[in-house]
């Protein structure tokens, strides 16, 4: 005969929970089926460029030199502050530094990027870089063909749409990356003041170029008329020398025995003068001729 506990516990274990009453404002989620969730697309992996170990050393920016020069003694300076302040104090100083002060660190980077240029013009007929290039080369054939086989698995960027930031090891879109880009800013913002103001002195030095042409060639024109003058001057001066030569050849001064002529015309005209003023005119013979040879001289010639 079975006992009627074991029943009742029996129907007891075989009775199924009652559900679980929550709170009245709660509505169930309704389960979504598996085949309509979508999947979450994977992060896309920068390629790191490769670096080439054997290649030149790259060249330093001017402002890259400030910074290497005066980091350590504001660090030591300030201890408190953080690699981003210590930055954007570098970057102000920068900004407010002379250009006489400022041009030392432009010269050099200059410096270095004529010696890149040339290390690396002669790196290129290395076998070394011959390798390197072949070896990135395959590298990204390889990504480009693992991009093209598992498009799920991995999402690659087209060679062509990648961004090179050069030899800067410096992750993007962090503090320390967005400080870069910042003091960068600052420079070219200075930069480009600095370009402006040469810019206007540039203009006015053309206006005063201008002005100083313009004067150059007004003072050309009158000196080619001067020289006109003095050439059509010497010709009538020569003329009237010819002239009195020829009219005073037969006038004889006391105490002369010179014939006048074009070399010695000024002389003789003087003499005689002084012998027309030493008569006081009594020589009414020498005074008639001399008036006779005048009226028939020809100043006009």
């Amino acid at each position: 005969m079975e006992n009627p506990t074991e029943n009742v516990q029996t129907m007891s274990e075989d009775k199924p929970d009652p559900p679980k009453v929550g709170h009245p404002e709660e509505k169930p989620k309704e389960a979504v089926p598996a085949e309509n969730m979508k999947p979450k697309a994977p992060k896309a992996k920068k390629r790191k460029k490769p670096k080439d170990s054997t290649a030149p050393r790259q060249p330093l920016t001017g402002y890259i030199r400030y910074l290497n020069d005066r980091r350590e003694g504001v660090r030591a300076a300030n201890p408190s502050l953080s690699f981003a302040d210590i930055t954007k104090m570098l970057a102000s100083e920068w900004t407010n530094l002379p250009l006489d002060k400022k041009q030392q660190y432009l010269d050099a980077a200059e410096q270095d990027r004529e010696r890149y240029t040339k290390e690396y013009e002669a790196y290129k007929q290395t076998e070394a870089y011959k390798q390197f290039t072949q070896q990135n080369k395959q590298m990204k054939v390889k990504e480009t063909v693992v991009a093209t086989t598992n498009p799920t698995n991995h999402v690659q960027l087209p060679i062509s749409q990648e961004i090179d930031f050069g030899n800067f090891d410096i992750p993007i879109f962090t503090e320390e990356f967005l400080e870069h880009n910042k003091t960068r800013d600052a420079e070219l913002r200075q930069l480009r003041k600095i370009n402006t103001d040469y810019e206007q002195q540039n203009a006015l030095l053309t206006k005063h170029i201008e002005n100083m042409q313009s004067a150059i060639t007004k003072i050309e024109s009158e000196i080619l008329q001067q020289e006109r003058t003095n050439t059509s001057l010497q010709e009538h001066l020569n003329h009237l020398k010819t002239a009195l030569s020829n009219g005073f050849v037969k006038v004889k001064l006391p105490g002369v025995k010179e014939v006048p002529n074009r070399q010695n015309i000024e002389t003789y005209m003087m003499k005689l003068h002084s012998v027309l003023l030493e008569n006081d005119s009594q020589d009414t013979k020498m005074l008639q001729t001399v008036r006779e040879v005048v009226g028939k001289l020809d100043f006009k010639g």
